[in-house]
Protein backbone atom coordinates (compact mmCIF):
# COMPACT_ATOMS: atom_id res chain seq x y z
CA UNK A 1 0.00 0.00 0.00
CA UNK A 2 1.31 3.42 -0.75
CA UNK A 3 1.79 5.82 1.99
CA UNK A 4 1.18 9.39 1.63
CA UNK A 5 3.64 11.09 3.77
CA UNK A 6 2.67 13.75 6.14
CA UNK A 7 3.75 16.84 6.81
CA UNK A 8 6.12 18.05 10.20
CA UNK A 9 3.45 19.28 12.43
CA UNK A 10 5.47 21.36 14.52
CA UNK A 11 8.52 22.67 12.08
CA UNK A 12 11.32 24.50 14.33
CA UNK A 13 11.80 27.84 14.04
CA UNK A 14 15.27 29.09 12.45
CA UNK A 15 17.08 33.07 13.20
CA UNK A 16 18.52 35.09 10.21
CA UNK A 17 22.56 35.21 10.06
CA UNK A 18 22.13 38.89 11.17
CA UNK A 19 20.30 37.60 14.41
CA UNK A 20 22.76 35.01 15.00
CA UNK A 21 25.20 37.36 14.86
CA UNK A 22 23.07 40.01 17.21
CA UNK A 23 22.67 36.76 19.68
CA UNK A 24 26.68 36.14 19.75
CA UNK A 25 27.09 40.16 19.96
CA UNK A 26 25.32 40.57 23.38
CA UNK A 27 27.56 38.56 25.06
CA UNK A 28 29.56 39.83 27.14
CA UNK A 29 32.98 38.61 26.60
CA UNK A 30 34.80 40.58 29.16
CA UNK A 31 34.76 38.15 31.71
CA UNK A 32 36.05 34.48 31.69
CA UNK A 33 31.96 33.53 32.07
CA UNK A 34 31.24 35.42 29.03
CA UNK A 35 34.14 34.07 27.14
CA UNK A 36 33.05 30.54 27.87
CA UNK A 37 29.38 31.18 26.84
CA UNK A 38 30.26 33.06 23.61
CA UNK A 39 32.11 29.56 22.50
CA UNK A 40 29.38 27.52 23.96
CA UNK A 41 27.09 29.27 21.51
CA UNK A 42 29.49 29.98 18.53
CA UNK A 43 30.15 26.14 19.03
CA UNK A 44 26.10 25.19 19.01
CA UNK A 45 25.52 27.11 15.59
CA UNK A 46 28.80 26.79 13.45
CA UNK A 47 28.84 22.81 14.29
CA UNK A 48 25.11 22.66 14.42
CA UNK A 49 25.98 20.46 17.82
CA UNK A 50 23.23 19.73 20.48
CA UNK A 51 23.66 20.52 23.85
CA UNK A 52 24.24 17.43 25.05
CA UNK A 53 26.50 17.24 22.21
CA UNK A 54 28.27 20.17 23.85
CA UNK A 55 27.74 18.77 27.43
CA UNK A 56 29.78 15.76 26.35
CA UNK A 57 32.35 17.64 24.78
CA UNK A 58 36.14 16.91 26.16
CA UNK A 59 39.04 18.88 26.25
CA UNK A 60 40.69 15.61 24.42
CA UNK A 61 38.41 15.97 21.50
CA UNK A 62 39.83 19.28 20.21
CA UNK A 63 42.61 18.86 17.98
CA UNK A 64 43.30 22.31 16.81
CA UNK A 65 46.78 20.65 14.50
CA UNK A 66 44.09 18.69 12.32
CA UNK A 67 41.29 21.49 12.49
CA UNK A 68 39.17 19.32 13.81
CA UNK A 69 36.96 18.30 16.69
CA UNK A 70 35.15 14.58 17.74
CA UNK A 71 31.48 14.69 18.49
CA UNK A 72 29.55 11.73 20.23
CA UNK A 73 25.90 12.36 18.91
CA UNK A 74 22.90 10.30 20.14
CA UNK A 75 23.21 6.48 19.91
CA UNK A 76 26.91 7.16 21.17
CA UNK A 77 27.63 7.47 17.59
CA UNK A 78 30.48 9.19 16.83
CA UNK A 79 31.88 12.36 14.11
CA UNK A 80 34.44 14.57 13.15
CA UNK A 81 33.44 17.61 12.36
CA UNK A 82 35.91 20.42 10.82
CA UNK A 83 37.22 23.56 12.94
CA UNK A 84 36.82 26.61 10.89
CA UNK A 85 39.84 29.47 11.44
CA UNK A 86 37.31 31.81 13.21
CA UNK A 87 35.95 28.48 15.49
CA UNK A 88 39.83 27.89 16.78
CA UNK A 89 40.33 31.37 17.28
CA UNK A 90 36.93 31.72 19.87
CA UNK A 91 37.99 28.30 21.18
CA UNK A 92 41.84 29.45 21.90
CA UNK A 93 40.08 32.03 23.68
CA UNK A 94 38.20 30.07 25.91
CA UNK A 95 41.24 27.68 26.70
CA UNK A 96 43.51 30.13 27.77
CA UNK A 97 40.95 31.04 30.59
CA UNK A 98 39.71 27.97 31.34
CA UNK A 99 42.54 27.15 33.69
CA UNK A 100 40.56 29.87 35.78
CA UNK A 101 37.88 28.02 36.33
CA UNK A 102 37.59 25.97 39.96
CA UNK A 103 39.39 23.04 39.49
CA UNK A 104 39.21 23.18 35.92
CA UNK A 105 42.58 20.62 36.31
CA UNK A 106 40.55 18.12 37.61
CA UNK A 107 38.36 17.62 35.12
CA UNK A 108 38.50 16.40 31.33
CA UNK A 109 35.29 18.47 30.79
CA UNK A 110 35.75 21.30 27.63
CA UNK A 111 33.32 23.50 29.29
CA UNK A 112 33.45 24.27 32.84
CA UNK A 113 31.41 25.54 35.20
CA UNK A 114 32.20 27.95 37.92
CA UNK A 115 31.74 25.21 40.27
CA UNK A 116 34.14 23.35 38.71
CA UNK A 117 31.80 21.03 37.49
CA UNK A 118 31.24 19.92 33.78
CA UNK A 119 29.10 22.65 32.18
CA UNK A 120 25.44 21.07 32.78
CA UNK A 121 22.86 21.29 30.14
CA UNK A 122 20.09 23.24 32.13
CA UNK A 123 22.82 25.96 32.69
CA UNK A 124 23.84 26.37 29.00
CA UNK A 125 19.68 26.73 28.05
CA UNK A 126 19.32 29.11 31.57
CA UNK A 127 21.79 31.26 29.97
CA UNK A 128 20.83 31.47 26.88
CA UNK A 129 17.46 32.56 28.02
CA UNK A 130 19.59 35.56 30.11
CA UNK A 131 21.11 36.24 27.18
CA UNK A 132 17.82 36.93 24.55
CA UNK A 133 16.59 39.19 27.36
CA UNK A 134 19.77 41.78 25.84
CA UNK A 135 19.09 40.95 22.29
CA UNK A 136 18.56 44.49 20.56
CA UNK A 137 15.11 43.02 18.02
CA UNK A 138 11.92 41.06 19.17
CA UNK A 139 11.03 37.07 17.71
CA UNK A 140 7.59 35.86 17.39
CA UNK A 141 9.05 32.26 18.78
CA UNK A 142 10.74 30.56 21.65
CA UNK A 143 14.58 30.52 21.11
CA UNK A 144 16.59 27.46 22.70
CA UNK A 145 20.15 26.09 22.27
CA UNK A 146 18.52 23.57 19.32
CA UNK A 147 17.51 27.13 17.71
CA UNK A 148 21.19 27.37 16.58
CA UNK A 149 21.49 23.89 15.01
CA UNK A 150 18.04 24.80 12.91
CA UNK A 151 19.55 27.75 11.60
CA UNK A 152 22.81 26.63 10.99
CA UNK A 153 21.31 23.96 8.78
CA UNK A 154 18.86 26.30 7.04
CA UNK A 155 21.85 29.10 6.37
CA UNK A 156 23.92 25.67 4.77
CA UNK A 157 20.67 24.75 3.07
CA UNK A 158 20.49 28.73 1.63
CA UNK A 159 23.49 28.19 0.77
CA UNK A 160 23.25 25.52 -1.75
CA UNK A 161 24.63 22.92 0.50
CA UNK A 162 23.76 19.52 -0.25
CA UNK A 163 21.46 17.73 2.33
CA UNK A 164 23.50 15.24 2.36
CA UNK A 165 26.54 16.91 3.67
CA UNK A 166 24.14 18.47 5.84
CA UNK A 167 22.82 15.49 7.48
CA UNK A 168 26.29 13.98 7.72
CA UNK A 169 27.61 17.06 9.87
CA UNK A 170 23.96 17.11 11.87
CA UNK A 171 24.94 13.89 12.51
CA UNK A 172 21.21 12.02 11.18
CA UNK A 173 21.22 8.63 10.27
CA UNK A 174 18.88 9.37 7.10
CA UNK A 175 18.25 12.68 5.46
CA UNK A 176 14.22 12.36 6.89
CA UNK A 177 15.52 13.28 9.91
CA UNK A 178 17.21 16.36 8.59
CA UNK A 179 14.44 17.88 6.33
CA UNK A 180 12.77 19.54 9.48
CA UNK A 181 15.93 21.31 9.78
CA UNK A 182 15.58 23.03 6.81
CA UNK A 183 14.02 26.53 6.58
CA UNK A 184 14.12 28.44 2.85
CA UNK A 185 14.90 32.05 3.74
CA UNK A 186 11.64 34.33 2.56
CA UNK A 187 14.15 35.77 0.05
CA UNK A 188 15.23 32.75 -1.51
CA UNK A 189 11.70 31.75 -2.00
CA UNK A 190 10.65 35.17 -2.86
CA UNK A 191 13.77 34.55 -5.92
CA UNK A 192 12.23 31.15 -6.31
CA UNK A 193 8.82 32.29 -7.27
CA UNK A 194 10.15 35.33 -9.75
CA UNK A 195 11.45 32.00 -11.80
CA UNK A 196 7.71 30.99 -12.69
CA UNK A 197 6.85 31.32 -16.49
CA UNK A 198 3.63 33.60 -15.60
CA UNK A 199 5.57 35.73 -13.33
CA UNK A 200 8.29 36.56 -16.31
CA UNK A 201 5.89 37.25 -18.93
CA UNK A 202 3.65 39.67 -17.19
CA UNK A 203 6.91 41.13 -16.03
CA UNK A 204 8.36 41.46 -19.51
CA UNK A 205 5.08 42.98 -20.69
CA UNK A 206 5.52 45.35 -17.90
CA UNK A 207 8.47 46.08 -18.58
CA UNK A 208 7.86 46.79 -22.72
CA UNK A 209 5.14 49.06 -22.17
CA UNK A 210 2.15 46.47 -23.27
CA UNK A 211 0.77 45.52 -19.97
CA UNK A 212 -0.47 48.50 -17.45
CA UNK A 213 -1.93 47.47 -13.96
CA UNK A 214 -2.39 51.12 -12.33
CA UNK A 215 -6.00 51.39 -12.06
CA UNK A 216 -8.08 54.73 -13.20
CA UNK A 217 -9.77 55.06 -10.02
CA UNK A 218 -9.41 53.53 -6.55
CA UNK A 219 -10.89 50.75 -5.93
CA UNK A 220 -13.65 51.11 -3.05
CA UNK A 221 -15.16 47.62 -2.05
CA UNK A 222 -19.19 48.34 -1.52
CA UNK A 223 -21.05 48.86 1.98
CA UNK A 224 -23.34 46.15 2.79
Amino acid sequence: MLKIRSGYRNRPCALTPKQVRLLLESIDTHTILGIRDYAVYAMMYQLGLRVGEVHDLNLADLDFKKCKINVIGKGRKPRTLHLNDELIDILSQYIAVRERFLNSWLTPALFISKKGNRLAIRTMEDNLKKILLYIPFELPFNVSCHTLRHSMASHLNDNDVDILIIQSILGHSSTRSTEPYIHPSQDRIRKAMEKLPGVKFVKELIRNGELNLSFQKPFRPKRE
